[in-house]
């Protein structure tokens, strides 16, 4: 017998349309079992045909890659672990649905629950950051840095960004990028004594290049950024103020990290990394007046169809990131990563700014005489996986770097506890020692390190399924 409590979605009564589709839904499946009780229900094969049996090839490569995740430990600072709630979140029906435009001005039918889904994910993202807008369509990082400078700017403006050596990122104005293909790029970098952010260098190059666009943020920085002296610098030059926030979103969201919202134009994040969402971007902001602009900017101006089945993971990640738990992880992500520090300090190992105030740890080859190229080769032997990073004044180039990059996002999801990071930086770090003093890992100290790294990871597993 229904109640009146089925005409309802999150207590508030259905619309006709959807109603109509529960009625058909609720015959359909009183149908169904009558025709399970005469034993005559016929399922395409198509329904059926399990992964396993259609492509082993395929199903051999995601069970090789879920062994490497369980064997190893991964310090790559831009990737994390989502729950078990946003991986199913991911895999949902909302691979079949094609919704293009945004929600209650679609132009496919059949987007009532698509409107719903997204509606959802940016009710949550607005009341995590704190913003009157939010647009949850950028399906990456690149493609909402993007947006945001469809929006803001037209081929060949000015835009500054960090420098690359110096923590910036592709997106952020390098040549090699769009960013840097359709716009004029200057750039800002750091006091080589310091490794933090010189204000006075990005005053200096403002007001000698009067960009349109400056862009805070960076991907290998592993110090607090000051919105307010970025804003009065932008103000000074009456230029856009974008902070991109990729990295430290997860720790912005939970008050371990100031936030840009009330002081920058724009603000991107991409929804993994300290978010530990699915892979995909996020645009926010409290400007009214560029609502619209961002919107047409993504859809229909650089983007089609949003990918549904991924912003129902990004719903999920931000209800997630809403938690206590949530709140007490990104403490300890902090905290490991300070660890670290310690550690490799404690074993003479430079360390980029002497520090770090978020997940982020750089180490400065230099003075080992070593590259990240060479470390990062020998780290994945031992089963843990970092990346070659460029560094302030690195002479190196992008593929061999005096840098590497460690993050402890990953690790900390995964279960490993302060302890457990000093134990992984000895490791690390007696990696490097012996590379500098013999050019190689010896088998036995790779051995052994391959064998404290199993250790940790059967201590630790990963539980998801192929």
């Amino acid at each position: 017998m229904l109640t009146n409590n089925i005409w309802k979605i999150n207590g508030q009564p259905m619309n006709n349309t959807i109603k109509r589709i529960w009625e058909r839904f609720l015959i359909i499946i009183s149908q169904r079992k009558q025709q399970v009780n005469m034993n005559v229900v016929t399922v395409n094969p198509l329904f059926k045909t399990s992964l396993s049996t259609l492509d082993v090839l395929v199903e051999s490569i995601l069970k090789n890659e879920l062994i490497r995740q369980t064997t190893s430990l991964n310090l790559i600072a831009s990737e994390n672990l989502v729950s078990k709630a946003v991986l199913e979140a991911q895999n949902n029906v909302f691979i079949n649905k094609y919704a293009e435009g945004y929600p209650g001005s679609r132009y496919y039918g059949g987007c009532m629950f698509a409107d719903e889904l997204e509606k959802v994910a940016i009710d949550r993202a607005k009341r995590l950051f704190k913003c009157e807008y939010a647009n949850v369509q950028p399906h990456s990082g690149s493609q909402m840095n993007q947006a945001v400078m469809l929006a803001l700017l037209s081929p060949g403006d000015t835009i500054m960004g960090m420098d690359l050596k110096c923590g910036g990122h592709l997106t952020h104005g390098s040549t090699v990028n769009i960013s840097g293909m359709w716009f004029k790029s200057v750039s800002y970098g750091v006091d080589l004594k310091t490794g933090t952010i010189d204000m006075n260098e990005v005053l200096n190059v403002a007001i000698r290049h009067r960009p349109k666009l400056i862009i805070a943020g960076t991907t290998s920085y592993p110090r607090t950024i000051d919105w307010k002296a970025f804003r009065r610098v932008a103000d000074i030059v009456d230029s856009f103020l974008l902070a991109d926030i990729s990295h430290v979103a997860g720790l912005i969201a939970t008050g371990l990290q100031p936030s840009p919202i009330d002081h920058c134009d724009v603000v991107t994040t991409t929804t993994h990394k300290s978010l530990r969402g699915p892979r995909g971007g996020l645009i926010l902001s409290n400007k009214r007046e560029l609502f619209n602009r961002l919107s047409n900017a993504v859809f229909p101006g650089l983007q089609g169809g949003p990918m549904m089945n991924i912003i129902a993971a990004k719903a999920v990640a931000f209800l997630e990131a809403q938690q206590d738990e949530y709140r007490i992880w990104t403490k300890s992500v902090v905290e490991n990563a300070k660890a670290m520090v310690e550690r490799f300090k404690h074993k003479k190992i430079d360390i980029v700014s002497n520090g770090t105030d978020n997940h982020l740890v750089m180490i400065d080859l230099k003075n080992l005489g070593i590259t990240g190229k060479q470390v990062t080769s020998w780290l994945d032997r031992c089963y843990i996986t970092a990346n070659k990073n460029t560094i302030p004044n690195d002479l190196l180039s992008a593929n061999t770097t005096s840098g590497l990059r460690l993050g402890t996002c990953a690790c900390t999801s995964r279960g490993l506890k302060k302890e457990d990071f000093e134990r992984v930086a000895d490791m690390i770090a007696d990696v490097l020692l012996e590379i500098k003093n013999k050019g190689e890992v010896s088998l036995p100290l790779e051995t052994r390190t391959r064998m404290e790294v199993l250790d940790l990871a059967d201590k630790y597993p990963i539980c998801y399924n192929v």
